[in-house]
């Protein structure tokens, strides 16, 4: 007798969380079945070089990320601009160490399309060594992930990227000198 209530107390307790595991495997398995999020991508394009005073770049892989739900059209993540921005110095007597840059994006009346305030500015920094100092004849490259403007995915809204960088410039000089030395000894 005391066997028996022994394993009716293992027994019931084995049941119970076999139960209760098979309803939340079929749980998980409904939610999995449900339409994930579909990724829609644009690319934008320009065959004209950026000059800032004695710096001229371009920017490649320009493309514009938003996920969208396919079963509400609803947009999930915002959308994203990322990309490429290849600067090179151009001077022969001037460096320059980037600071950083911001995005501002216009339409064809050269009207500014703002970003929602909650996702933020459109600025980014130059971070590593490589790409802050830019010496004569140097070409660093920077990543660039700043938030894209909703409205400026509907037909012909963006029509350009105004590039504001900021940089500090100063006096690049290499000079040789003879230094005259004696031997004694």
């Amino acid at each position: 007798m005391v066997r028996s209530s022994v394993t009716i107390k293992w027994v019931a307790p084995a049941l119970l969380a076999l139960g209760i595991a098979a309803c939340s495997q079929q749980q998980s398995q409904s939610t999995a079945a449900t339409a994930q999020p579909v990724e829609r991508s644009y690319t934008l394009t320009s065959s004209v070089p950026l000059k800032v005073d004695f710096l001229t770049g371009r920017f490649e892989g320009l493309t514009i990320t938003e996920r969208i739900d396919p079963t509400t059209k609803n947009v999930v993540d915002r959308p994203e601009l990322r990309g490429t921005l290849k600067l090179k110095n151009d001077s022969r007597d001037q460096s320059a160490r980037l600071l950083g840059g911001s995005l501002v994006f216009l339409d064809a009346k050269g009207q500014v399309i703002p970003v929602a305030k909650k996702r933020g500015d459109a600025s980014f920094t130059f971070s590593a060594y490589e790409t802050q100092h830019l010496d004569p004849g140097k070409e660093p490259s920077q990543t660039i992930d700043v938030p894209f403007p909703q409205a400026g995915l509907q037909a012909s809204a963006i029509h350009s990227i105004r590039l504001d960088l900021h940089y500090l410039p100063s006096a690049y000089r290499a000079q040789s000198v003879d230094y005259p030395v004696s031997l004694k000894g």
